[in-house]
């Protein structure tokens, strides 16, 4: 059994924030509405999912109550089609990562995603960025029944990327509140990135390392699981 570091996509391993806002703002010029989201100022909402984003806009031209819920329903497909048509227009993986993963795999650490990102639309964008094989596994929202922060999809990364059945030896790299929250459920340490979009914030969190390069990352996953 190899030791393992799962990764979380959107926001950890990859800056996708553009293409989902893209894909939310397509909804709304649909709708007559124009642009209601900032690929800037809105890019915590864009890796909180479409629905998030897709209610976000919406309060912003006044909607509420089951007007509200009806309208996000109904163009969550829509936003999907979009961004699975233009899935990787802006989308990049942040600086040191590739690299990072290299020397992991090297090292003969199991590598895998635990994301909840629909899996078809990461197994799409991971093809198109030529680094879906880089990966022993890769669960989405809809590959179990779960998804985090439940410890299920992380578990079954971890098996799938050669690691054991349980929490001994693996160790999660996400940016957000959901990812410490599977951790401390699976029982294994967190490492939170601090140049996704919540930045220093995520300290408050309490992870057991923060990460601002990954060019730090084989040390830091060394010292927390050898």
């Amino acid at each position: 059994m190899a030791k393992t570091v799962i990764f979380d996509l959107d926001g950890t391993l990859a800056d996708t924030g553009a293409d989902l806002i893209a894909a939310a703002n397509a909804c709304f010029r649909g709708l007559g509405q124009g642009d209601q989201l900032d690929p800037a100022r809105d890019k915590g909402t864009a890796f909180r999912g479409g629905r998030a984003m897709l209610r976000l806009g919406f309060e912003r031209l006044g909607r509420e109550g089951a007007h509200l819920d009806e309208g996000i329903e109904a163009q969550y497909p829509l936003l999907l089609d979009s961004y699975g048509e233009n899935i990787d227009t802006h989308t990049v993986l942040y600086d040191g990562a590739a690299a990072a993963i290299s020397e992991l795999r090297e090292a003969g650490y199991g590598v895998g995603i635990c994301t909840n990102k629909p899996e078809a639309l990461a197994e799409t964008l991971l093809a198109r960025m030529g680094c879906r094989d880089w990966f022993g596994a890769l669960v989405g929202a809809d590959t179990l029944a779960q998804r985090k922060p439940d410890p299920a999809p992380f578990h079954e990364a971890v098996r799938r990327a050669g690691g054991g059945d349980g929490a001994e030896g693996a160790v999660l790299v996400g940016d957000t509140d959901t990812d410490r929250q599977t951790a401390r459920a699976a029982g294994v340490p967190c490492i939170l990135v601090t140049f996704g979009p919540e930045g220093d914030r995520v300290s408050a969190l309490g992870p057991e390392a923060l990460l601002g390069d990954y060019r730090d990352l084989p040390v830091t996953v060394a010292k927390l699981i050898g």
